[in-house]
């Protein structure tokens, strides 16, 4: 039985996502859990991580967040403050410029302004950048909420996986230089 013109179309295009598989080589997206371990730089301690599909911005667990001037431009120094991934209680104070500053609607209705810094990471073993929108996340499990803008360019989530992702940091002396 020959092949109809829209029969033909469907299953080439079955093929080429074929081709492309679920996970693309080094520099492409990956297949993550909805809970994984990064690496934050420039500490360069493993902590866990929430992926979430639902919130457009990625969020940091800080205190003590104080913004001031510095040349003319708009910076904050705060406190990370986390739990690692062998359990313990882990304090950084960082300085960073401010990107920029994100609207957030809290749960109760009512809205909360943050500053948004860039701060590295390692993502399945590979180096990169995100914005954090920074915030008290002591109440939360996870220290580290990485959002769709991420994750849009890093990984498709898996939501009934969890620990997915190579584990570490390419140039471990490099990651403790920047410390």
């Amino acid at each position: 039985m020959p092949f109809s013109g829209l029969r033909f179309r469907a299953i080439l295009l079955c093929a080429l996502i074929g081709l492309q598989g679920p996970v693309s080589a080094e520099g492409g997206k990956v297949i993550a859990g909805w809970v994984e371990r990064v690496v934050l730089l420039p500490a360069g301690h493993d902590v866990k991580a929430k992926l979430d599909t639902g919130a457009k911005t990625s969020s940091l667990s800080a205190r003590q967040i104080e913004q001031f001037r510095k040349d003319g431009k708009r910076w904050v120094r705060f406190t990370l403050s986390y739990e690692d991934s062998f359990n313990e209680q882990r304090e950084q104070t960082l300085e960073r410029p401010v990107v920029r500053r994100v609207r957030i609607k809290e749960h109760v209705g009512e809205y909360n302004s943050r500053p948004v810094v860039r701060l590295g990471l390692c993502f399945d073993g590979r180096r990169t950048e995100a914005e954090f929108s920074l915030v008290d996340r002591s109440n939360f499990i996870y220290p580290v909420l990485l959002g769709r803008s991420f994750l849009a360019r890093h990984a498709v989530i898996d939501p009934g996986a969890t620990f997915q992702l190579r584990k570490g940091c390419p140039d471990r002396a490099k990651v403790e230089e920047d410390a």
